[in-house]
This record gives structure tokens, C-alpha cells and sequence, in this order.
């Protein structure tokens, strides 16, 4: 743990700080547009501004300190070294103060004081990186633009090189040849290449056209040169001095003795390949408009079409009156909402759906039953036998299988207070990214300081030519994932070139009338058997069809007619575009209030929630290039591809359309509180989910920070508090348990085991249903036998709630749409186990209107019918306490059954605990679960420019 010492903290207020090769003094407010390399550079935050991102910045391990992990347990510097201060503020949140803060995060204040410089190195005369000794974060400081990007390429690769390799071939779809054919990587490499299939002519067009687009585009690709030249300069430095990263001595691409083998260099298509990557993660919304066509056909086949469309609706919650708000003023943002006479809407026939098949002519290890052709393998570096021992060090694929296993994205919070509400009457943040839990992480942290730009934060690496979310000199910005619709799916009518009959089997389809053949996006892909690869060599190769519509995802017949169903979002082709708004937020001469971070931001056209903070002020804007849709088209559900259903002014060859105007965005000022846990942003504005009603995990902190601002007089330490708080509270446990005890509480319970299964679940609910370790490192649960009930009971109590009266058909097809649980320790839904989000997704909304419903309670946006028990409150009682007493009598070890991680079966703590997947040759120890962002910032500016 950092230990933070006041004598530092004073220096930094008095400013006697090395930034690279020029001081920093905090004598008297640097003038807007000032060059940091020409004059003092002020950081107005003094002291107040910290942040922390585990486990530690450095990410890069010689094959030596591989060997050293595998055999020792140790680390290299810095690699670990904010882990365990992350882990432990679970534990110690109660207790910190404004005096502690820096016992549970990072002082990120400008500059390394004079005597906490760790290292400084010039890579080039007009750059100096200099890295500190509590944490290794590199500060960059140049004397011209270009020195400043070079200089950020070379610490990205300083710091994280090997995964900006593997990320740009994922992006290409070229991860099994790189790193070898495990399952994990072919799954990954399969499931982006079907999201963002680029031949690399379309990869060279987006950078043509951002440098083209004006004096901000050109800029940010001559940025993006000297970024890649600085990555390659240390490539051209680390490969004869052998400190590049182990992982290229185990997956075949070096040789550990003789030296031989090759570190590609990088080039500007690199970093847009990464961008599409990152922006199929974390930037894109919408899709899934096949499966809800299919829920809702169930809905009308088991009630009827009129009152069917009824119960579908009443699930979808589009504008749900209970739901939590980030703009809660009163404000109205209107987006796809359901048309009030929809047309163009092309619902399949039943039973007509076949998923596109990705992978073909599969080969050897790959083949199965699909083995139709050789294809030539890449032939590995031949390793040495000592390194024989770490066979199978990367069996199970570089990357988690389950990186992108759902492609809802819900991550990310932030809580927000004004200054009219704290102690200090400056506003309060407590933000950040939840990117996953990885060693090393996708994020890297950093500071950059040069002409036009003045920054620190984290920044996905490889594309850490600008700080992507952090703070400026006087303001703070960050984001959560947003998840408005931006992706449409178009039944695009198949056709026969030859004339005749068409049949979904064909590759061609009607634009405008004219029969033309889909554009075939092809990746062959290819391994041998290396250290990195126990498996044979095989092969496959990912196949992809592309149309004007979009990409193609699905074949089906509508109205008995074959068509395609693809897939159309607004940042296809765009990912990189967003790298001007990026640039905006860097460069202090454009932001410096509410307004212009808001015009910054809205150049971002990934849908993220944006959040700002100064001295003065806070803010909100929802960013996202949200198409202009014609008006009596319903984005929920997939739509015919014809002219007057398409996005106004598309343009097929470009992929661009009308977009809404900033103004219809969701935005804000000074509200009294800003709260985002990727919830409903504003009324009337639709997102892609179902589920946005009134319980969703947002209400954790909305509940804690409300009460905060009734209270008044907000401190940092006070909303670090409310976020941790939330962070580990079990939503259900919150949120829906009372409504069920209600229930329960009924009547009274006779079964002596039932009625002390239920005094469990009182206890833990008067105990604030945490899921929390009894003491630091117990790893034990006060209240363990209720978690486990609860986290046994859930699937069956929604079960025994709504499958008898809305039968299994619809059940299952409205599981598809959004799963019933999330919990921490789950191993299914989209996180998968280990990795801290939680509760994001599931039927937390709809238990909780029903239950009110038969329990006589008011429901503001009801279901269109109450399902448990069909209405009756003894029949729901009933269903519940069956379901509690199968729930109960569920072992331990069958709750928790343990997995290949190391936690044994039945042991609570460690099925809920987070672990950083290895994205390299490094382990690092397990940690507490918490729900929380994985990079985050507590931030109060006391002065500001004039």
C-alpha cells in the first residue's frame, strides 16, 4: 500500500514539482492556451485530485520475470502495487475521512515531486519521461507536440506491448496465428470479427478520412504517426537488449536464447483496428431486434396479438415511470420510442431464424466434422527445452473466453454533487470505467503535457495518444457506457442473380431494386503447435457477408419470403472517428466549462454518459451518433429494407446517415446530483435493454446519494463512502427482499425450517444485505447462510413466479432478452464469474412490480398482467415458500461449486471474488468482490482559471 505523506502533499501545493524538464509552480494562474513547454503549468486541483487503477501500471514481464512469478509468486515493479489498496477499501470505507483518502486511492496530482522521481529517460530531444516512485505512471513531458506523442507511444509500449499486440490482431481477426489456436482465442477472435470485419483498405479509409475531415482531423493522425513512431522506437531498442515482453519467447515469435524472431512494427492501422475493438466493447448500442421480434411473437402466441403486444411491452420498459434517472430535473429527451403506428416491421415466420454461420473450412484441430480444406499454419520460432515447464501456460487462450460472450456492455458509474450541496461549495466527483478486471489491465495510466495538451488519466492502451478519461489542469471528466440504440436490423430481401426462385441460401439480395451479391469479408486464420498452443495445428477460416444494410447476422423467411437479417450501427466503419473529441478533452485552450466540454464530448460517437466537474460546475452529456429514423419505424424490433424505412440521408457508400442533433441529446447543468450505473438516461429517451424499470442497480447509489444532498455539506470521503457502500450490497437483497418477505409475511409460516430460513433472511436484510468479509482477510460473509439462500433462490423464485402463467415458451424466450440473474459469484450472463459487475442485468424490475402488484401496493407502469400466483396473494405465497424450501435445502458446495480457478467448492468468498485474468505470462492474487469501477477518480477542484 502507498503510504501518502503530508510533506508531499505540501510540496505540491507550493509547487516545487519536476514535470519532465520544466517546473511547475502554483504562484499564479497559467493563462488559457499557455504551452506547458513555454510557460508554468498549474494544477488547480492542489492535492485534491487522486485515482487508482489495479494492479499496478506496469504490465510488461521479461521472460525472467515470468519464470520468477511461475516459480517464486514475485512481481515485477510495479506491476502489483495497487492491488491490494484497491482490495482494501471493502474493508476500510467506513472509516476514511478526507485525511485518509490516500490510503485507499492514488495521489494524481500534476507532476512527480522533486523527491519521488523514480527514473527519467528521453527516448527523443523533445520529450522526457519521467515515472514515479509510489506507482511507475509515466509523465510525459514534451517540448514540442510531436515529442509529446512520441513519447506516449513509447510508454504505452514501455508498459503494455504485448497486449497492444494481441488486441491489434484481434482486431483483424488474427489472434490463433499470433497467439495460438486455444478455444478462447478462436472464440474471441470469431465474435469481434463478426462485429467489425475490416479488410484493411477499410482500415486505411477511416484514418484517410479523419485526416481529411479538418485542421482537428489532420492533427489527430499526425498525433497518431508520432505515437506509433515512439511504439516502434522502443520495439527497435527492446528487442537487442531482450527487455521486450516474455509472452513473445512463449508463444514461438522469439527465441529465449539466440535472440531470433520478430516484433512486428506498428502502423497507424494498428490503432484502428484496436479503436474497433474497443468500441465493439464499450461504445456501441443496440441490436438484438431478431431475438425481440421472437419474444414478442411468444407473447402474442400465448395471450393473443393485441394483449400479447400488451405483456411484451409492459417487459420492454422503454419509458418505465419508476425508473431512475440520470437527468432527473424534468427534462425530456425523446428517442426511439415506440411509434404509435408502426410500419415496415418485418417479424420472421415462426420457426424460420437460422443464425449466419462465421467459421468455415475448419482444419485439424479446428476441423470436427467441417474439414474441407488445408490451410498453411505459421510456423514458430522453435523454443528452447527449459521452457518446456511452461507448456500450457496459455492453453486456455491469452484472452478470457467470455470477454465479449454477450455484447450488452453495461459498465461503468459515476456519482456527481454540486456545489451548492458540500462541504466546501465546490462540486465532488467519484467516477470511473468498470473495463474488467485483467493483468494487465486494458487501461494504462499516464500524463501528458505539451502543446495543446495538458492531461492525466487512463487511456485504453495503444490508443494512449490522449488521456481518455482523467482530468485536465481545473476539470475532471469521465464516463459510463450508455447503450442507446445506434444498431438497427434490416430484413434485406434475397434474390437469385441467375432469375431464379430465391431461397435464404443465396448470397444476393435486392438494394433499390437491383439483384447484387453480397461483399464476402473473409480471414483465414492458421496454428501450429507452440509453447503458447498445446493443441494441434489447424485452421479455419471466418467468413463474413457485408451488404449496403449492413452485416449479415441471421437468414429467415417473412411473409414466406427468404430474407437476411443484418446488422446497421452508426459507428461501422466510424470507431476511430471519436479520436477529435478525445483530442478536445485534452487541450485545456477548448475545455474550460460545462459548454465546451459538452461540445467536446458530443464528437465522441461511441454512446457513453459523459460526466465533467470544475470548481464551479458539473455536467452531463450523452454522446452517441444517434441515426434520424423515420418516424413510424419501431427501432425495437428488425424493419424492411426499403427506402422509406431506412436512416434518413444514409449513405451506403460511407455508412453515415442523419444523426439527431446535439440539443436532443440528454444533457445537464449544475443538477443538484448526477447519478449513472449504465441506467435510463433521461425520460422519453429509449435505450437498447429490457429491464430499465424501477429496481436497477443504479438505485443503489441514488438511494445513498439523495440522502447525502438532503443531508448537505458532501464531502470526497463522503461519497467514496456511498459508492463502496453500493458496492457491495446485494441488489436483490435491497431492493426486491422486502416486497418478498411481505409476501411471506402474509400468513403465518409453520415449518419450523421454513420460518428459520426466513428469520435468516430477515437478519441479513436489517444487516443492509451485504456481501462483505466479517474482517480484513476472514474470507467469510457475516450472514453466509442467507447469501447462499438468496443467491440458490433467485432462479427459482422467478421461475415459480412467471413461468406458470406466462408459459415456457415465453419464459425462455424473454430469458433470451435479458437473463434472469447476475449475481457475483454467477458463472453465466454476460460478465461471467470472477469479474466484480454485477447486477446489471436481470428480473429484478419485474419481480418487483408484480409482487407489489399482488400485495395491493401502487405500480406506476404495472405489468400488463400479475403473474405470481395468477394475482392471488396466498396462491404467490405459496409458490414462493416452495421455491424458498428447494432453494434452502440447496448445499453450499452445489451453490458454490467451485471451478478451475482454485476456489473450492462451497467456499462463498471465493466464488464472489474478482479476479485479473492473465492477458500475460503474470497471476496476481484474488481480491474481495466489490461493484465498482476498475479505473476511478475522486476529484475537488478548489480554483479554476479566470
Amino acid at each position: 500500500m502507498r503510504r501518502r505523506i503530508l510533506g508531499l502533499r505540501t510540496v505540491a501545493m507550493a509547487g516545487v514539482l519536476v514535470l519532465g524538464t520544466f517546473a511547475t509552480t502554483a504562484a499564479g494562474p497559467a493563462q488559457a492556451g499557455a504551452k506547458p513547454a513555454d510557460s508554468t503549468v498549474t494544477d488547480y486541483c492542489q492535492g485534491q485530485c487522486d485515482d487508482i487503477l489495479p494492479p499496478g501500471e506496469n504490465g510488461n514481464a521479461t521472460l525472467a520475470d515470468i519464470l520468477a512469478n511461475k516459480a517464486l509468486g514475485t512481481h515485477p515493479s510495479h506491476s502489483d502495487d495497487q492491488l491490494a489498496t484497491y482490495d482494501s477499501l471493502t474493508d476500510g470505507s467506513g472509516s476514511i475521512t478526507d485525511a485518509t483518502i490516500g490510503k485507499f486511492f492514488n495521489d494524481s496530482s500534476f507532476g512527480v515531486p522533486a523527491g519521488q522521481v523514480a527514473s527519467t529517460e528521453s527516448p527523443r530531444s523533445d520529450v522526457t519521461i519521467t515515472r514515479d516512485k509510489a506507482t511507475g505512471v509515466p509523465h510525459i513531458t514534451g517540448t514540442t507536440r510531436s515529442g509529446t506523442e512520441y513519447g506516449a507511444g513509447y510508454a504505452a509500449a514501455e508498459d503494455r506491448l504485448w497486449l497492444m499486440d494481441v488486441f491489434r490482431h484481434v482486431g483483424r481477426g488474427e489472434l490463433t496465428s499470433f497467439a495460438g489456436g486455444a478455444a478462447a482465442n478462436q472464440g474471441l477472435e470469431q465474435q469481434f470479427w463478426q462485429a467489425a470485419p475490416y479488410t484493411e483498405a477499410d482500415l486505411q479509409q477511416q484514418a484517410d478520412r479523419i485526416a481529411a475531415s479538418g485542421p482537428r482531423g489532420r492533427q489527430a493522425m499526425s498525433d497518431a504517426q508520432d505515437y506509433v513512431d515512439g511504439i516502434n522506437a522502443y520495439i527497435d531498442k527492446a528487442k537487442p537488449a531482450r527487455t521486450f515482453p516474455g509472452e513473445y519467447d512463449l508463444t514461438g515469435h522469439m527465441n529465449a536464447v539466440t535472440n531470433d524472431g520478430t516484433i512486428d512494427h506498428f502502423q497507424v492501422t494498428d490503432l484502428i483496428a484496436l479503436a474497433s475493438v474497443v468500441g465493439a466493447l464499450f461504445g456501441s448500442g443496440g441490436g438484438g431486434e431478431v431475438q425481440s421480434a421472437l419474444s414478442l411473437q411468444a407473447a402474442q402466441a400465448q395471450y393473443g396479438t393485441t394483449q400479447g403486444t400488451k405483456v411484451w411491452e409492459s417487459f420492454r420498459e422503454r419509458d418505465d415511470p419508476e425508473a431512475v434517472l440520470t437527468v432527473h430535473d424534468g427534462q425530456s429527451f425523446p428517442y426511439a420510442q415506440a411509434p404509435a403506428h408502426p410500419a415496415g416491421t418485418a417479424m420472421p415466420d415462426p420457426g424460420s431464424v437460422v443464425p449466419e454461420p462465421e467459421v468455415i473450412d475448419r482444419t485439424g484441430s479446428a476441423a470436427g466434422e467441417l474439414a474441407t480444406k488445408g490451410v498453411p499454419a505459421r510456423t514458430p520460432v522453435k523454443a528452447p527445452a527449459a521452457l518446456k515447464p511452461l507448456q500450457g501456460v496459455y492453453d486456455n487462450g491469452v484472452l478470457p473466453a467470455d470477454l465479449l460472450t454477450n455484447p450488452r456492455k453495461g459498465m461503468s458509474n459515476a456519482l456527481v454533487v454540486s456545489g451548492a450541496h458540500t462541504a466546501s461549495g465546490h462540486p465532488v466527483a467519484v467516477f470511473g470505467p468498470q473495463t474488467g478486471y485483467f493483468a494487465p489491465q486494458l487501461l494504462m495510466l499516464e500524463e501528458l503535457q505539451g502543446p495543446g495538451i495538458s492531461a492525466r488519466g487512463a487511456a485504453f492502451a495503444g490508443l494512449s495518444m490522449y488521456v481518455e478519461l482523467g482530468r485536465g489542469p481545473d476539470y475532471a471528466w469521465s464516463a459510463t457506457s450508455a447503450e442507446q440504440d445506434v444498431t438497427d436490423t434490416y430484413a434485406v430481401p434475397l434474390c437469385d442473380p441467375a432469375g431464379g426462385t430465391p431461397t435464404t441460401a443465396d448470397n444476393a439480395y435486392l438494394y433499390h431494386g437491383t439483384c447484387t451479391p453480397f461483399e464476402e469479408l473473409d480471414r483465414t486464420d492458421s496454428w501450429s503447435p507452440t509453447l503458447a498452443d498445446s493443441t494441434a495445428a489447424g485452421g479455419y477460416t471466418l467468413r463474413v457477408y457485408r451488404t449496403k444494410y449492413g452485416l449479415v447476422t441471421d437468414r429467415a423467411t417473412v411473409g414466406g419470403k427468404p430474407v437476411a437479417y443484418t446488422s446497421l450501427r452508426t459507428s461501422y466503419m466510424h470507431e476511430a472517428d471519436s479520436i477529435v473529441g478525445f483530442q478536445m478533452l485534452n487541450d485545456p485552450t477548448y475545455v474550460h466549462d460545462p459548454a465546451s466540454f459538452q461540445s467536446a464530448v458530443s464528437n465522441i460517437n461511441y454512446t457513453f454518459n459523459w460526466f465533467y466537474a470544475d470548481s464551479q460546475h458539473t455536467a452531463y452529456y450523452n454522446s452517441g451518433n444517434n441515426p434520424v429514423r423515420a418516424a413510424n419505424v419501431d427501432a425495437s424490433l428488425p424493419v424492411l429494407a426499403e427506402p422509406q424505412y431506412e436512416w434518413q440521408g444514409f449513405d451506403p457508400d460511407t455508412y453515415t446517415a442523419d444523426y439527431t442533433p446535439t440539443g436532443q441529446h440528454p444533457q445537464s447543468v449544475d443538477q443538484d446530483y448526477y447519478v449513472s450505473w449504465n441506467n435510463k438516461q433521461a425520460k422519453g429517451y429509449t435505450d437498447a435493454n429490457f429491464g430499465d424499470g424501477s429496481v436497477h442497480r443504479v438505485n443503489l447509489l441514488d438511494a445513498r446519494v439523495k440522502a447525502l444532498v438532503q443531508r448537505g455539506k458532501v464531502t470526497r470521503s463522503d461519497l467514496v463512502k456511498a459508492m463502496e457502500d453500493a458496492a457491495t450490497t446485494d441488489l436483490r437483497g435491497e431492493d426486491v427482499l422486502p416486497d418478498v418477505l411481505a409476501v411471506l409475511d402474509s400468513a403465518p409460516i409453520t415449518d419450523p425450517q421454513l420460518a428459520a430460513d426466513v428469520a435468516e433472511l430477515k437478519q441479513w436484510s436489517a444487516d443492509g444485505t451485504k456481501r462483505r468479509e466479517t474482517s480484513a482477510g476472514s474470507h467469510a460473509y457475516a450472514d453466509p447462510d442467507a447469501v447462499r439462500i438468496m443467491d440458490a433462490w433467485w432462479p427459482l423464485l422467478v421461475k415459480a413466479e412467471f413461468e406458470p402463467g406466462m408459459g415456457a415458451g415465453l419464459y425462455s424466450a424473454l430469458g433470451e432478452n435479458l437473463t434472469v440473474d447476475e449475481s457475483p459469484s454467477a458463472a453465466h450472463g454476460p460478465t461471467g464469474a470472477h469479474a466484480g459487475s454485477s447486477f446489471q442485468y436481470g428480473w429484478w424490475s419485474y419481480v418487483d412490480k408484480d409482487l407489489r402488484a399482488v400485495l395491493g401496493k401502487p405500480v406506476a407502469g404495472p405489468l400488463a398482467q400479475t403473474y405470481c400466483g395468477a394475482g392471488s396473494l396466498s396462491a404467490c405465497r405459496t409458490a414462493l415458500l416452495t421455491s424458498l424450501q428447494q432453494a434452502a435445502a440447496v448445499p453450499a458446495t452445489t451453490v458454490y461449486p467451485g471451478d478451475d480457478t482454485g476456489c473450492a467448492a462451497g467456499d462463498q468468498w471465493c466464488a464472489d471474488s474478482i479476479l485479473q485474468r492473465p492477458l500475460g505470462g503474470i497471476a496476481q492474487n484474488r481480491i474481495s468482490w466489490q461493484n465498482r469501477p476498475t479505473y476511478q477518480q475522486v476529484v475537488e477542484f478548489p480554483a479554476h482559471r479566470p
